[in-house]
């Protein structure tokens, strides 16, 4: 049974699933350095997807559409071999509580001149799918509480069995949207419009900026004030929010109206302290209202285990913040919790429809094959083993790394990955100046995982860098580059002995320098996805060395000298 995933809208995606396999999930932003939040508005992206891995559409048993905000349904304006073509899919919520798996049964998918059935199902059933499927419950047959906020909706709580999936409650009225609202009114990326959600891209960013600021109590109590009077009463916000357009520019306008009032309360606060004191703010909140609703929910038999999904389940903060609240035992974030995963998700909810939620078989290497393009003539191509590029970063400069298949979600785990040595302090501002990002911004580390402890705290296995993590006081000066403004870091643990390439070389970095771990960011364009191959890495020429599968590329002045006809000094 083939079943593909297809995401249309923002973070565009297509996933193929085969007997329960994951064999690709293809996102739009990470082919030809496509911009971030790429959609697909072409079907015959989809058709060119399946020919990459030698199928047709007819090859495909099922396709799965993900459903998007409209009043009953979603609609899709795209073309088809340069022919508009109008698709009708699942909306944004679940129409009742059980009804996550009910789909929207369509025709008119136009691929490669054919007009194909499809299946929709509701954006949130994508999430859920997506998180609970690769996670160790599914594995396990246990059941879980899925909490899903995504930029449109409030923090909503799911409980998730084999056979049964059902929506429990929202915790509070707050739609994800709010962290970027944020950020748009107080601090660096301030505007003074109120164009619905405002640039997603910075979400991370604010993020990033609040550990230039304290937490604040005078500024919380503000804030939690301000919550009352806006939100904590409004009952088209806590208990008819539909998830439509209309109730989302609703709740868009509430978040808008609370800022604003917050600015004039808040005047002569420093910027930093007010989203740092906002941030601690949601994060206490967010905590309260889950331990009270699984008060309201004891009767829920089973493990206390956690799925997070949507937009919101990139903020590390938060996460962490539930994993250390010891009202779960156990913790998933998968490392696509945003729209990046709607395409794996939307699979996935066709196949719980008829198999129940089941364990996906998947890796996080699932993402485009290198592409082969043309390099720079500067640039020159030598074999290179794992101990020789580990001497080059040993020798304080960052490689670009290309190996094997992109990661999935946005976070570079290797595959996509900048890298550099962690024991300079000053390779954190060199590396947010080679990619022009604020000097604020931190850098990762990827840190081989049995000596992660060593390093940071709690320094527990997290794969795929989505919790927050301390730098131990007492190495912070080893490892300066990784270590934030606040003296957290954005951990990547890899196992000894993993079948990738980046372990190999992080053991091979600790054999020559005694550190188990390097700096770790994306490799891509200011703006766009992950580099597609070597010759995009080259042609960018920011970075002096280019690793891809084997062969370490290096940049030359052959091509001054040729053009000027002066030869290099001996």
């Amino acid at each position: 049974m083939r079943i593909c995933g297809i995401k249309l809208t923002h973070d565009g995606a297509i996933a193929l699933i085969e007997d329960g396999r994951l064999v690709f999930c293809l996102e739009q932003e990470k082919r030809n350095n496509n911009p971030r939040y790429q959609n697909i508005d072409n079907l015959d992206e989809i058709v060119a997807a399946l020919a990459q891995n030698g199928l047709g559409p007819r090859d495909v048993d099922q396709f799965v559409i993900d459903g998007w905000p409209g009043d009953m349904e979603s609609r899709f304006d795209v073309i088809s071999r340069g022919a508009p073509v109008t698709l009708r899919g699942a909306p944004y919520f679940e129409p009742h509580a059980r009804g996550l798996l009910d789909s929207s049964d369509r025709s008119g998918l136009m691929l490669d001149c054919e007009v194909l059935p499809y299946r929709s199902y509701p954006h949130v059933t994508g999430h859920l799918a997506s998180a609970y499927c690769t996670s160790p419950f599914a594995k396990a047959g246990q059941p879980a509480f899925c909490l899903m906020w995504d930029g449109g909706m409030p923090p909503r709580l799911y409980y998730v069995e084999r056979r049964e999936v059902r929506f429990l409650e929202s915790l509070f009225p707050i739609i994800g949207h709010a962290y970027v609202v944020a950020g748009h009114k107080f601090g660096p990326y301030k505007r003074s419009n109120r164009s619905g959600g405002g640039d997603r891209s910075i979400a991370g960013k604010v993020m990033a900026y609040i550990a230039l600021g304290s937490v604040d109590e005078d500024i919380v109590t503000v804030f939690r004030e301000l919550y009352e009077e806006h939100f904590a009463a409004n009952e088209k916000l806590v208990r008819d929010y539909l998830g439509d357009v209309e109730s989302i520019a609703f709740a868009l306008a509430a978040v808008h109206d609370f800022f604003e009032v917050s600015i004039l309360r808040l005047r002569g606060c420093s910027p930093e302290d007010v989203l740092a004191s906002f941030h601690c703010f949601l994060e206490r909140l967010l905590v309260r209202d889950m331990a009270a609703a699984l008060r309201r929910h004891s009767y829920l038999a089973g493990a206390r285990n956690l799925c997070i999904s949507g937009g919101c389940g990139l903020n590390i903060k938060w996460n962490a913040a539930l994993r250390a609240s010891n009202l779960f035992d156990s913790v998933w974030v998968p490392p696509f919790p945003n729209d990046s995963g709607s395409a794996i998700g939307a699979a996935c909810a066709a196949l719980a429809a008829d198999n129940g939620f089941v364990p996906l078989e998947w890796s996080v290497y699932s993402g485009p094959d290198l592409l082969h393009g043309d390099v720079p003539p500067e640039w020159e191509a030598a074999p290179c083993t794992m101990h020789q590029l580990a001497t080059i970063l040993a020798g304080n400069q960052p490689v670009v790394f290309l190996a094997g298949r992109a990661e999935l979600g946005p976070r570079a785990l290797g595959g996509r990955s900048i890298l550099a040595a962690a024991t300079s302090a000053g390779m954190k501002d060199h590396l947010n100046g080679i990619k022009r990002r604020e000097h604020f911004r931190p850098v990762a580390p990827i840190c081989l995982e049995d000596r992660a402890p060593e390093f940071f705290s709690p320094g527990t296995p997290d794969p795929y860098m989505l919790f927050d993590h301390q730098a131990r006081a007492e190495v912070r000066d080893r490892i300066p580059a990784v270590v934030h403004l606040d003296g957290t870091a954005r951990l990547q643990t890899i196992r000894r002995g993993f079948p990738h390439k980046v372990a190999e070389l992080l053991v091979e970095y600790e054999k020559l320098s005694g550190i188990p771990l390097l700096c770790n960011t994306s490799a891509n364009h200011h703006g766009r996805g992950f580099f597609p191959g070597a010759a995009a890495a080259c042609q960018w020429g920011r970075v002096e060395h280019v690793w891809a599968d084997g062969l370490l590329w290096t940049k030359t002045r052959r091509q001054e000298f040729a053009t000027t006809g002066l030869r290099p000094s001996s």
